[in-house]
């Protein structure tokens, strides 16, 4: 389980998290949020903006849907103002919309590769000029185990996660000379993703981890903190498994 303590220091940085307003991007703004970053929370759903986020000074809240890459340059634009640059950018919102590939409607399909891959894609493009006039700059994406591998009833999200695995690596390859780095997690389901599964399905699923449970959404935190980390300076386009062994 996450222990909750900070183990790196974010003072003034200035972080964008985007599906900030809950689960796994949640416990990631919070984090940040905590090690003393100025953090810019994207999430299209200003409600839960609101409930999660009100009150917190180091955190602005930016009700924007990623898949609507102008009104994402436009956001980063006021983050800017905000913060003065963008330092770290997590790319991890995310939908799912599950049906076998012969029950998928094309709407079904277009959604989820505009929000992940889409919405991936509008953030990285718009940071991108503002991290190479720092010199710097880190990208971490949140793709997934079934990005690798597959899953019965999600080719859409499949596709997409495994999109976000490829354009990590180009453009890894393509910012380097100036100083930013790009890389991504890699988990499996979660706590807050499982919770409906009937208990028999889960306890089989459960079986299949091998560290025999499934994450916290916190339990991400740390590995997306290491990646935008000065510790990381030296890793670029890598994909880390953060699914409790899953993928060995």
């Amino acid at each position: 389980m996450g222990t909750g303590k900070i183990n790196a220091d974010f003072t003034g940085a200035s972080v964008l998290v985007t599906g900030g307003a809950q689960g796994i991007g949640f416990e990631i703004a919070r984090y940040f949020a905590t090690a003393g970053a100025k953090v810019s929370v994207l999430d299209r759903d200003s409600a839960q903006l609101k409930a999660a986020w009100d009150g917190v000074d180091n955190v602005r809240q930016v009700a924007v849907d990623v898949a609507d890459a102008a009104a994402v340059a436009d956001a980063v634009a006021g983050i800017v103002d905000w913060a003065g640059g963008v330092d770290v950018a997590v790319n991890n919102a995310g939908i799912t919309r599950d049906a076998v590939v012969w029950k998928l409607s094309a709407e079904q399909w277009q959604a989820v590769l505009d929000v992940h891959l889409g919405g991936t894609f509008a953030v990285t493009r718009a940071v991108i000029p503002h991290m190479r006039a720092a010199g710097a700059g880190r990208i971490v994406n949140v793709t997934s185990y079934t990005g690798m591998h597959g899953n019965v009833g999600q080719a859409n999200y499949a596709a997409a996660k495994g999109g976000i695995i490829a354009f990590t690596k180009t453009v890894a390859k393509e910012v380097a000379r100036f100083g930013i780095t790009v890389n991504a997690i890699s988990p499996n389901a979660s706590t807050s993703m499982v919770a409906a599964i009937p208990p028999e399905r889960l306890a089989e699923m459960t079986a299949s981890v091998p560290l025999g449970r499934f994450a916290e959404p916190a339990e991400m935190a740390p590995a997306v903190a290491f990646l935008a980390s000065e510790q990381a300076s030296y890793v670029t386009g890598v994909v880390l498994p953060v699914d409790g062994g899953v993928a060995m």
